[in-house]
């Protein structure tokens, strides 16, 4: 494939394109110089291998027109892919906002190419006989269809191209301007319901065996656009549906390489029946009359092959044969039956313990020797074996309806599942196996990794699990409702240390198309009722789905972008509201300084009406204030219409305060590591977000400084050109509080922490560097937990804190030593109960040094840190507070003996305090809260009184 012009250019002129409005005048000349050298040595076919408004971008760039370009990348930057499309037959490219923007004809025409087909399916069933496909399927940059001929849906065979069409009916598909990640276009115009009538599907079988692929049609600019529509990864529109018709056709409704298809099957043999029989495993199979027999069935998995000759079934076919079998289906004469016998020994032979599988291949072997699948008639029921303690030989079967057998660990099956009256989901199933009884169940998230443990009920070889989704117990904190995403089942071993030992729980495939199961959760005290489905990938690997926390008039991109530049300015023209708007880490907690200003104007008793942001990890929030969703219309309107807005991080650069309206910027920390404009010039940062900064603070009547040191690097770092409100951090007068020993009672109380045991706060920073495939930050575990709770598990208690951005299971949690504080509201209270705090580079050092107590810094990756990944604003290793350890061992080493450490470092530590906790006398939120109110109407209840 021939190189684009991108492709040929040195990451730092890309670099420079990226970043074009923030460039200075010698990057630009240099991009210039590079762009017009690489189209005049390898001609202007470089650039037809761009996306569109990319191809623009580097047009612009090669002929020097900086304010154009300028212009373009910033509208990438609010929609990027976005754009316009003119002409029907000759169709180019127009830019929103830039219609005069002059460009040639071969830059601005659109081939086929750059108007790609999105088709997906997102539900098939049944109705009666007829098999209905749901989807979406749209033309990017064209939201509504052209021309007179309107959208169609064919089945194409893969190997003639011959074309069956099919009936297709438009649909409302919200889904389809959500997945389309664009803010510019709406495409909810773009759903599909094609059906494929009985009639139709009896026709496909009598044209024999082959696959037919979906397409769908769709009119545009330069003719028809067509696209094979693509599957899911779960549920009904990810997996295969096996259909069986009266003249012994099979359907397989499926998928080949992503692709939607209808596979027609005339098997002249299937699998009736896989027993064990005395030891032995017996395979029944049925041949049609006429057809050729198999001469054997062959079992393999890597380096172990079994072979059984299939011969005829002996005795009548009645209710039961001479050797125990089940009774065949289907008439006597239009079937022959054969029989192949596997030693059970033999299968489990070498089969290792714990929790790995080995799946076997099975296939029917031919007089040529070649192997074909084992299909299954339509009765085949599965099972299972108990083969050593804790293992068991599943017979099994695949979405195409496939024979599978596999050695595995003992697997919790569901069988049942209802949901009661008040909306609390009960799974049920069967889990043979004495070791069962001392297994727990753990609902864990597929992305956040968050876990729940929840109760289980063991008896006579069944479990019993109930869901309360609004109030799933964590394993170490509160109650909290299930938030958005897929949460898993699985049983784990009461004692287990980590997850590596983990269970799926899967669903008996019998029962597959009883999901996806569909429910609302209990009432909550907002009178509302969640939705809830239970359904599954991987065939039968159930999961539990609660709906988006965003309705469909404020779920992605586009009407995020409709909510702010229409909704929130309509809002803005209403009164003003004697209300408190508080955002916490994005909505992630109910913490930080935000909270103690809240608690404050409470306690004053402000008569204001108090909202918090809430985020879609639903985090939890005070019983006595409302709560809006981030990006939420209340949230929007409620940003609009409050006379009050505290944060501790930015907004959007689309928020501005309107008169009357008073924004405070409570921020989150004393900065060790660099931030903001210091980094420029490093790999991380960003020449756009560093821009932006100057504006965002506008918007902000002050910003909240906890010390001078703070003052000085943030003013320079946020670009913050009003001046810093140096009051201390209202988060840290908890240290200074006169109840505070009655709070830090409540917080041990309130974890459960046993009495008697030191308890150490673990609370380190995020890396960049360390992210998951989801773009979340991975938990980069350095600490040996097994080790510490060897050497400090007796007399000590370890509270483990991620940063909000890092996600991963702690393992020991739940088992005496380790404590997964993560989702407890606000570390503040955790400072109180804790004697010893182990930190690295995040600010929680300085905040924790108001105590007095000591500190220990796990810095294990201290010269990559400060070197390479983030840079550091002063030397650490002569100004720590406490000692930078490189090993778990040294780690454990001192706790065992950090009295002696804090003598050690009392020096240093008292000139920390002097050089970062000034002030701190406990009076921060009152005197932020002063400031908020002065001037306003609420200004009277800014004295104590």
């Amino acid at each position: 494939m021939a190189q684009s012009l991108a492709d040929l250019a040195s990451a730092g002129a890309r670099r420079t394109l990226r970043f074009f409005p923030e460039s200075s005048q010698a990057e630009r000349e240099e991009l210039r110089a590079t762009a017009r050298e690489l189209l005049d040595t390898h001609g202007e076919k470089v650039l037809t291998g761009l996306r569109p408004v990319e191809r623009v971008m580097w047009y612009l760039a090669s002929e020097g027109r900086a304010e154009d370009l300028v212009e373009v990348v910033k509208g990438q930057r609010r929609d990027p892919g976005g754009f316009l499309v003119a002409g029907a037959r000759r169709p180019r490219l127009v830019l929103p906002g830039l219609r005069s923007l002059a460009l040639p004809e071969r830059i601005t025409a659109l081939e086929r190419r750059d108007l790609p087909v999105t088709a997906q399916l997102t539900s098939v069933e049944w109705r009666g006989d007829d098999l209905v496909w749901g989807g979406y399927a749209f033309i990017a940059n064209l939201p509504g269809p052209s021309g007179r001929i309107g959208r169609f849906a064919v089945l194409k065979h893969g190997k003639t191209g011959r074309l069956i069409k099919l009936r297709l009916r438009r649909t409302t598909s919200e889904q389809a301007t959500v997945a389309s990640g664009q803010a510019l276009h709406c495409y909810d115009r773009a759903g599909f319901e094609v059906v494929v009538s009985a009639r139709r599907l009896r026709e496909l079988a009598g044209r024999g065996a082959g696959q037919w692929f979906l397409h769908i049609g769709i009119p545009g600019p330069g003719g028809i656009h067509t696209s094979r529509v693509r599957q899911r990864d779960a549920g009904t529109a990810g997996h295969s549906q096996v259909r069986h018709l009266a003249d012994g056709s099979r359907l397989v409704v499926g998928f080949t390489k992503d692709a939607v298809n209808i596979t027609v099957q005339q098997p002249p043999v299937e699998v009736e029946s896989c027993t064990v029989v005395d030891g032995e495993l017996l395979l029944v199979a049925r041949v049609r009359s006429g057809a050729e027999v198999p001469t054997a069935v062959s079992v393999t998995q890597g380096a172990t092959a079994l072979d059984s000759p299939l011969t005829p079934l002996p005795g009548p076919n009645g209710p039961n044969s001479p050797n125990g079998l089940p009774r065949p289906s289907g008439s006597a004469g239009a079937f022959r039956r054969y029989r192949a016998v596997f030693s059970l020994d033999r299968l489990a032979a070498n089969d290792p313990s714990g929790i790995k599988t080995r799946l076997f291949k099975v296939a029917l072997k031919g007089a040529d020797g070649k192997g074909r699948e084992a299909l299954l008639a339509e009765d085949f029921t599965t099972g299972r074996h108990g083969l050593a303690p804790g293992r068991e030989l599943a017979v099994h079967r695949d979405e195409r309806g496939r024979l599978v057998l596999a050695t595995r660990p003992v697997r919790p099956i569901v069988d049942a599942m209802t949901v009661t009256g008040a909306g609390e989901l009960v799974i049920e199933g069967t889990y043979p196996g004495e070791e069962t009884a001392k297994k727990k169940v753990v609902l864990r998230h597929g992305v956040r990794l968050e876990e729940k443990e929840l109760p289980v009920e063991l008896a006579d070889g069944r479990f019993t699990v109930r869901v309360e989704p609004e109030a799933a117990p964590q394993v170490d904190g509160p109650e909290l409702p299930l938030c958005p995403g897929r949460w898993y089942l699985f049983f784990r071993d009461a004692d287990a240390w980590d997850k590596s030992g983990d269970i799926p729980v899967t669903l008996r495939p019998e029962q597959v198309g009883e999901l996806p199961l569909r429910f609302s959760g209990p009432q909550r005290e907002d009178g509302l009722r969640r939705a809830f489905a239970v359904d599954r990938r991987d065939f039968d690997r159930i999961f539990i789905e609660p709906e988006r926390v965003l309705g469909p008039d404020e779920h992605g991109a586009y009407r995020q972008r409709i909510l702010r530049e229409a909704y929130f300015h309509e809002q803005r023209k209403l009164p003003l509201r004697d209300a408190v708007l508080y955002l916490s880490l994005g909505g992630k907690q109910f913490s930080d300084s935000p909270r103690f200003v809240y608690e404050e104007l409470v306690r004053r008793g402000v008569e204001v009406e108090h909202i918090w942001t809430q985020d879609a990890g639903l985090p939890e929030m005070p019983a006595e204030a409302r709560v809006a969703v981030w990006g939420s219309r209340a949230w929007y309107e409620a940003l609009a219409r409050c006379r009050y807005v505290v944060v501790n991080t930015v907004i959007g650069d689309w928020f501005v305060t309107r008169p009357g309206q008073r924004a405070v910027q409570t921020w989150h920390g004393t900065p060790l590591k660099k931030i903001g404009a210091d980094l420029l010039g490093s790999p991380k940062s960003s020449p756009a977000y560093i821009a932006s900064l100057p504006h965002s603070y506008r918007q902000f009547d002050f910003v909240v400084s906890p010390n001078a040191y703070t003052t000085e690097i943030m003013s320079r770092a946020y670009c913050i050109e009003g001046g810093m409100f140096e009051s201390g951090y209202p988060r840290n007068d908890v240290f200074y509080a006169a109840d505070r020993e009655e709070r830090a009672a409540r917080v041990r109380e309130r974890l459960g922490l046993p009495e008697g045991k030191k308890v150490v706060l673990y609370a380190p920073t995020w890396r960049e560097d360390q992210r998951h495939a989801s773009k979340l930050y991975k938990l980069d575990l350095r600490i040996d937990l097994a080790a510490a709770q060897a050497e400090l598990g007796d007399d000590h208690v370890l509270l483990f804190r991620k940063h909000p951005k890092v996600h991963g299971s702690v393992p020991g949690a739940g088992r005496g030593f380790v404590w997964d504080v993560t989702r407890y509201p606000d570390i503040a209270d955790l400072y109180l109960v804790a004697d010893v705090l182990i930190t690295d580079y995040s600010s929680a050092l300085f905040d924790f040094a108001h105590s007095d107590k000591p500190m220990l810094f796990f810095t294990y990756d201290l010269e990559h840190y400060r070197d390479t990944l983030r840079g550091l604003y002063f030397d650490f290793t002569t100004r720590a507070p406490g000692p930078l350890l490189k090993t778990s061992e040294e780690l454990v080493k001192a706790l065992r003996d950090v009295d002696a450490v804090e003598a050690e470092y009392r020096e240093k530590y008292a000139q920390f305090k002097k050089d970062f906790c000034e002030p701190g006398d406990g009076l921060a939120t009152a005197r932020v809260v002063d400031r908020m109110l002065a001037g306003g109407p609420h200004a009277v209840a800014s004295t104590d009184g």
